[in-house]
């Protein structure tokens, strides 16, 4: 058989493998993939320092390093370790809210549409006259002249109802961080420190994988103790 002829199976047996277009194709990849979408800023968060200071853990201490809403947003980890922020859970900590209010998972007062100076003014509503409900619940109202308000109030469905605020007796509010106004004529929520925070647990007894060591030196310690008590006593 001639050489000619042999070559078509020698492919089948040798195939050829194309290693350094591969490897270029691989490492490639990850330029397509599209940049992180940046949010709109909301009434209750309408800067950078603002979100910073809501998600808590110091953070709002590093609100100077982003110039920028827009900045903020389209940083990767490694960008806020050249800018400093530490440790890396902080890091993580800051990447993880960054795409929960990207999703619209906010805390208290996120869904506020009238803020003034970092501050929220909630009042009571009833339903119109034409509805026969002796239903009562939380409305986000203006800050305006108290005559304007009780207008408003009189139109409820025109006013947002923000979630976890609720009416407790006839005129008070409950709610995250609402402060009653006097004369039960409302409540005020105000944009706090760690008001968003998610708070890291607390290890007992040097956590789960030091437990059972911390624990058996404790037991340890008392029984010296214990026994160095009683020979005092016999003493």
């Amino acid at each position: 058989m001639r050489a000619p002829t042999l070559r078509p199976y020698l492919r089948l047996f040798a195939p050829s493998i194309h290693l350094p277009a591969a490897a270029s194709q691989t490492r490639c990849l990850h330029k397509t993939r599209p940049p992180p979408s940046i949010p709109q800023p909301r009434p209750f968060v309408p800067d950078v320092e603002t979100f910073l200071t809501l998600i808590g853990r110091g953070l709002s201490k590093h609100a100077s390093k982003f110039p920028s809403w827009e900045s903020l947003f389209s940083l990767t980890s490694p960008q806020l370790k050249e800018l400093g922020i530490e440790p890396p859970r902080n890091r993580r900590y800051l990447l993880q809210w960054m795409q929960r209010y990207r999703k619209g998972a906010l805390g208290p007062g996120g869904d506020f549409q009238f803020v003034k100076d970092g501050e929220a003014l909630l009042k009571v509503a009833t339903p119109p006259a034409a509805v026969i409900s002796d239903a009562r619940y939380v409305v986000n109202v203006p800050h305006q002249a108290e005559e304007e308000a009780e207008q408003k109030q009189q139109q409820p469905e025109t006013l947002p109802r923000p979630i976890g605020y609720t009416v407790h007796g006839l005129r008070s509010i409950a709610g995250p961080y609402a402060t009653p106004l006097p004369g039960q004529a409302g409540a005020v929520v105000k944009v706090t420190e760690g008001m968003w925070e998610q708070r890291r647990g607390r290890k007992v007894d040097g956590g789960e994988r030091r437990q059972a060591e911390v624990r058996f030196k404790k037991r340890s310690a008392e029984r010296r103790a214990a026994r160095e008590a009683e020979m005092l006593a016999k003493m």
